[in-house]
């Protein structure tokens, strides 16, 4: 005679079923797997590294100073504020067109980070290669 299965797992009755079990565990697991590998955006910059403080030789080439503050306006150009993104980058360029001149970045440290990458994708995009930016190096806590 054939025998039902509730007969047969008499001796296990009340035991959980793994499989529903197995299948939940693979499918968080699958779901953080994906979730996981979100790529992070970063901007590549090359720092040169350096065991001593440098400081800004003296050259016999005009220097323009940009500036970038903490607060509104946020660019100036050797002391001049400028309110407006367009206007400062025509004076920029008007300073830049008398001679071969290198310019000096000096950033606020508590200033926000967009003007200070909008004035470097500028740069980037006129080809003008001859720039330094003034960093501070942070002093070791002894």
């Amino acid at each position: 005679m054939i025998n039902s299965r509730s007969e047969q797992d008499s001796g296990v009755f009340g035991a959980p079923e793994l499989t529903p079990l197995i299948d939940i565990v693979f499918i968080v697991i699958v779901f953080l797997l994906l979730t996981a590998n979100s790529p992070l955006l970063k901007l590549p910059i090359d720092i040169p590294e350096s065991s001593e403080e440098t400081t800004l030789a003296a050259s016999d080439a005009p220097v323009i100073t940009v500036a970038i503050a903490a607060e509104k306006p946020y660019w100036r150009i050797e002391e001049q504020p400028f309110t407006d993104w367009v206007i400062f980058k025509e004076s920029l360029l008007e300073q830049m067109a008398t001679a071969d001149q290198t310019i000096t970045i000096a950033a606020d440290k508590a200033a926000p980070t967009e003007p200070l990458l909008q004035l470097l994708a500028f740069l980037h995009q006129n080809n003008i290669t001859n720039t330094q930016i003034i960093m501070e190096q942070p002093s070791s806590s002894l």
